[in-house]
Protein backbone atom coordinates (compact mmCIF):
# COMPACT_ATOMS: atom_id res chain seq x y z
CA UNK A 1 0.00 0.00 0.00
CA UNK A 2 2.97 2.38 0.96
CA UNK A 3 4.67 1.76 -2.88
CA UNK A 4 1.30 2.07 -4.35
CA UNK A 5 1.27 5.87 -3.02
CA UNK A 6 4.63 6.32 -3.43
CA UNK A 7 3.51 5.55 -7.12
CA UNK A 8 0.39 7.28 -7.05
CA UNK A 9 2.25 10.70 -5.37
CA UNK A 10 4.97 10.63 -7.82
CA UNK A 11 2.39 10.49 -11.06
CA UNK A 12 0.53 12.82 -9.69
CA UNK A 13 3.46 15.37 -9.12
CA UNK A 14 4.73 14.66 -12.34
CA UNK A 15 1.35 15.27 -14.29
CA UNK A 16 1.63 18.71 -12.83
CA UNK A 17 4.71 19.52 -13.63
CA UNK A 18 4.15 18.72 -17.16
CA UNK A 19 0.66 20.44 -17.62
CA UNK A 20 2.37 23.32 -15.88
CA UNK A 21 4.74 23.65 -18.90
CA UNK A 22 2.01 23.93 -21.50
CA UNK A 23 2.00 26.93 -24.07
CA UNK A 24 -1.16 28.19 -25.45
CA UNK A 25 -1.60 29.79 -29.42
CA UNK A 26 -4.39 31.36 -30.61
CA UNK A 27 -5.14 31.60 -34.29
CA UNK A 28 -8.00 33.76 -36.05
CA UNK A 29 -9.55 33.37 -39.23
CA UNK A 30 -12.12 36.10 -40.40
CA UNK A 31 -13.66 35.59 -43.31
CA UNK A 32 -15.75 38.33 -45.07
CA UNK A 33 -19.36 37.58 -45.64
CA UNK A 34 -19.94 41.01 -47.66
CA UNK A 35 -22.11 41.24 -50.74
CA UNK A 36 -20.00 41.91 -54.02
CA UNK A 37 -16.77 40.23 -52.91
CA UNK A 38 -15.93 44.03 -51.22
CA UNK A 39 -14.94 42.26 -47.81
CA UNK A 40 -11.33 41.36 -46.61
CA UNK A 41 -10.52 37.70 -45.39
CA UNK A 42 -7.64 36.66 -43.33
CA UNK A 43 -5.59 34.17 -40.96
CA UNK A 44 -4.40 36.35 -38.19
CA UNK A 45 -1.76 34.76 -35.63
CA UNK A 46 0.14 37.08 -33.39
CA UNK A 47 4.24 36.74 -33.69
CA UNK A 48 4.34 39.04 -30.41
CA UNK A 49 3.47 38.13 -27.10
CA UNK A 50 1.66 40.40 -24.51
CA UNK A 51 1.00 40.39 -20.76
CA UNK A 52 -2.74 41.11 -19.76
CA UNK A 53 -1.27 42.07 -16.67
CA UNK A 54 -0.36 45.26 -18.16
CA UNK A 55 -3.70 46.22 -19.87
CA UNK A 56 -5.86 45.11 -16.92
CA UNK A 57 -6.99 47.29 -13.54
CA UNK A 58 -9.07 46.02 -10.75
CA UNK A 59 -12.22 47.37 -10.16
CA UNK A 60 -13.50 47.69 -6.51
CA UNK A 61 -15.88 49.92 -4.20
CA UNK A 62 -12.98 51.85 -2.92
CA UNK A 63 -10.61 52.09 -5.71
CA UNK A 64 -13.00 52.34 -9.73
CA UNK A 65 -9.47 53.74 -11.59
CA UNK A 66 -9.41 52.38 -14.89
CA UNK A 67 -6.39 51.20 -16.89
CA UNK A 68 -4.73 53.64 -18.96
CA UNK A 69 -3.26 52.31 -21.60
CA UNK A 70 -2.69 53.08 -24.61
CA UNK A 71 -4.42 51.48 -27.90
CA UNK A 72 -0.80 51.78 -29.53
CA UNK A 73 0.61 49.94 -25.96
CA UNK A 74 -1.84 47.18 -26.88
CA UNK A 75 -1.63 46.59 -30.89
CA UNK A 76 0.74 43.88 -31.97
CA UNK A 77 2.62 44.89 -35.07
CA UNK A 78 4.33 40.92 -35.33
CA UNK A 79 2.08 38.94 -36.39
CA UNK A 80 1.14 36.87 -39.71
CA UNK A 81 -1.23 37.62 -42.16
CA UNK A 82 -2.68 34.77 -44.75
CA UNK A 83 -4.90 35.99 -47.06
CA UNK A 84 -8.02 33.91 -47.78
CA UNK A 85 -10.77 34.08 -50.41
CA UNK A 86 -14.02 36.23 -49.29
CA UNK A 87 -17.14 33.98 -49.28
CA UNK A 88 -19.16 36.31 -51.84
CA UNK A 89 -18.45 37.86 -55.47
CA UNK A 90 -20.23 40.24 -57.51
CA UNK A 91 -22.33 37.16 -58.53
CA UNK A 92 -23.25 35.60 -55.16
CA UNK A 93 -21.68 33.09 -52.99
CA UNK A 94 -18.59 31.18 -54.60
CA UNK A 95 -18.29 27.51 -53.00
CA UNK A 96 -14.89 27.56 -54.88
CA UNK A 97 -13.26 30.53 -52.59
CA UNK A 98 -15.24 28.91 -49.50
CA UNK A 99 -13.04 25.31 -50.42
CA UNK A 100 -9.90 27.62 -51.37
CA UNK A 101 -9.99 28.81 -47.90
CA UNK A 102 -10.36 25.33 -46.52
CA UNK A 103 -7.33 24.40 -48.27
CA UNK A 104 -5.48 26.84 -46.88
CA UNK A 105 -6.98 26.26 -43.05
CA UNK A 106 -6.16 22.76 -43.16
CA UNK A 107 -2.74 23.62 -44.44
CA UNK A 108 -2.47 26.00 -41.34
CA UNK A 109 -3.39 23.59 -38.81
CA UNK A 110 -0.90 20.92 -40.39
CA UNK A 111 1.89 23.11 -40.28
CA UNK A 112 1.22 23.93 -37.08
CA UNK A 113 0.94 19.94 -36.08
CA UNK A 114 4.03 19.00 -37.83
CA UNK A 115 5.56 22.12 -35.43
CA UNK A 116 4.27 20.21 -32.64
CA UNK A 117 1.19 22.30 -31.69
CA UNK A 118 -2.11 19.81 -31.03
CA UNK A 119 -5.44 21.75 -32.01
CA UNK A 120 -7.32 22.00 -28.51
CA UNK A 121 -10.46 23.95 -29.27
CA UNK A 122 -12.17 25.50 -32.27
CA UNK A 123 -14.72 28.40 -31.61
CA UNK A 124 -16.57 30.65 -34.41
CA UNK A 125 -19.10 33.27 -34.57
CA UNK A 126 -21.19 35.48 -37.15
CA UNK A 127 -22.01 38.80 -37.48
CA UNK A 128 -24.19 38.82 -40.60
CA UNK A 129 -25.73 40.95 -43.25
CA UNK A 130 -28.50 42.99 -40.75
CA UNK A 131 -30.89 43.74 -43.49
CA UNK A 132 -31.35 46.35 -46.76
CA UNK A 133 -28.41 48.71 -46.66
CA UNK A 134 -26.02 46.94 -44.00
CA UNK A 135 -23.61 45.56 -46.18
CA UNK A 136 -21.39 44.23 -43.23
CA UNK A 137 -20.39 40.80 -41.92
CA UNK A 138 -17.88 38.84 -40.94
CA UNK A 139 -17.40 34.58 -40.24
CA UNK A 140 -14.30 35.00 -37.66
CA UNK A 141 -13.27 31.15 -36.07
CA UNK A 142 -10.83 31.13 -32.94
CA UNK A 143 -8.44 27.77 -33.41
CA UNK A 144 -7.04 27.07 -29.85
CA UNK A 145 -3.49 25.23 -30.13
CA UNK A 146 -1.57 23.64 -27.32
CA UNK A 147 2.00 22.35 -26.83
CA UNK A 148 4.42 21.45 -24.06
CA UNK A 149 7.11 24.03 -23.53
Amino acid sequence: MKKLLIVLTVSLFSFLETSAQVEYKVVTSVESIVPNGLGRSRIISANDTKDYKEFTSTQTEEDNTRNKSKRGDIRVKGFDETKLLNFYNIGGIRFQNIAANDAIIESKINTMIEEGWELAFVTSGVESEGGKGDGQGIFITRYLFKRNK
